[in-house]
């Protein structure tokens, strides 16, 4: 008898899968939307001076301060003009960075950023998001004014990342092996955030993979699926950021921290998330949480450089700001108010202002 032969019609691939959109290549965006050499020699030197911050070398505060997530570039340009200045005004005492994010991590469902859905409609045009992004980027970068992101597709860095000071990853992805993995191949200091729940192993096992080389699977600038060897980030930081409802900014947990780091041979400096559960997620709180770090500093004996002997653990503040105070529902994109946040409430312009001046001069 004849071996039986499998139906020619069986499919086992792509079951659930309804479309397959090719992008255009990294390299092909770049060519399109080239940085001039002035932008890409601000973006190298707002780097050199975080590592310098990181590694206690320089002692002013890095501010990551921006919109919880950008969903209008036209608004975000507006907001970096502003910024700019502001970071001028304090430029002695603080390294301002602007909180660029277009990519949105999701406890279960919603809009996942101006990458993977630019025109707000479900039409996941991500071709056009992330032109949008990198334009957005050139032209902050044009101001003279750093940015960083947190980075949840792990293709995205080849399309971004020439353009970017400072990234992170966040409190749902840090225990990641794929996103862990990236982060030992970026080019820029990365920060990782505790997890949702509040623990910090995770974020310390995060710094360790990192700083090691791994081969991994990755594109390349022409888009070609390729092997990815890196050789490893030795500029992390952990982000404290809350969980499970309570705040970890207090000088306890901020010095637990920095003891953790230091037992598991790990650089004792982090940042504090203003906003989030150190927030217990009410936009208003952020200034709190500011205070309280400003005053930390302030505490720390007068000369020493964050980290030294006798130094305050904390380098870094985030806070989440935006033209307008607030939030909106995201419904129909024309109804939209204008440099209102549709994603985390973010305080306005003026408390920003207010926040970082009155910090400046306490520092001082």
């Amino acid at each position: 008898m004849p071996a039986p032969t499998a139906p020619t019609d069986l499919a086992t691939q792509n079951l659930n899968v309804v479309g397959l959109t090719p992008l255009r290549s990294p390299a092909e965006l770049e060519a399109e939307l080239p940085v001039s050499p002035s932008a890409l020699e601000a973006v190298a030197r707002a780097r050199q001076a975080i590592q310098d911050i990181m590694m206690g070398k320089d002692g002013r505060l890095l501010v990551v301060v921006g919109p919880c997530s950008i969903h209008d570039t036209e608004a975000a340009l507006e907001y970096a003009g502003r910024l700019r200045g502001l970071a001028e005004r304090v430029s002695d005492r603080m390294l301002v960075v602007m909180r660029a994010y277009f990519e949105k991590p999701r406890t279960t469902m919603g809009w996942k950023g101006l990458i993977n859905d630019p025109h707000l409609n479900g039409t996941f045009d991500m071709q056009t998001g992330l032109r949008r992004a990198r334009k957005l980027l050139i032209d902050i970068a044009e101001l003279g004014l750093p940015t960083g992101t947190e980075l949840l597709e792990p293709i995205t860095p080849q399309f971004l990342d020439d353009l970017l000071a400072w990234a992170a990853v966040g409190a749902r992805t840090t225990e990641s092996q794929t996103h862990r993995q990236m982060a030992s191949g970026l080019s820029m200091p990365v920060g990782f955030k505790n997890a949702t729940n509040g623990n910090l192993q995770v974020a310390l096992d995060a710094m360790q993979a990192a700083r090691h080389p791994h081969h991994f699977l990755g594109i390349n600038e022409e888009g070609r699926t390729c092997v990815v060897a890196t050789r490893g980030n030795a500029f992390g930081h952990v982000i404290l950021r809350g969980g499970a409802g309570r705040p970890n900014y207090d000088p306890g947990n901020v010095a637990d921290a920095a003891a953790g780091l230091e037992a598991a041979g790990l650089n004792p400096l982090l940042m504090v998330d203003c906003s989030h559960a150190n927030s217990g997620k009410q936009h208003a709180r952020q200034s709190v949480v500011w205070e309280s770090i400003i005053e930390q500093r302030r505490a720390a004996p007068v000369g020493v450089v964050a980290g030294g002997p006798g130094g305050c653990p904390i380098i870094g503040a985030m806070i989440e700001s935006f033209l307008e105070e607030g939030n909106q529902k995201l419904t129909d994109p024309a109804n939209l108010m204008y440099g209102v946040s549709v994603t985390d409430a973010c305080v306005g312009w003026d408390a920003t202002e207010r926040m970082l001046i009155e910090g400046y001069e306490r520092l001082g």
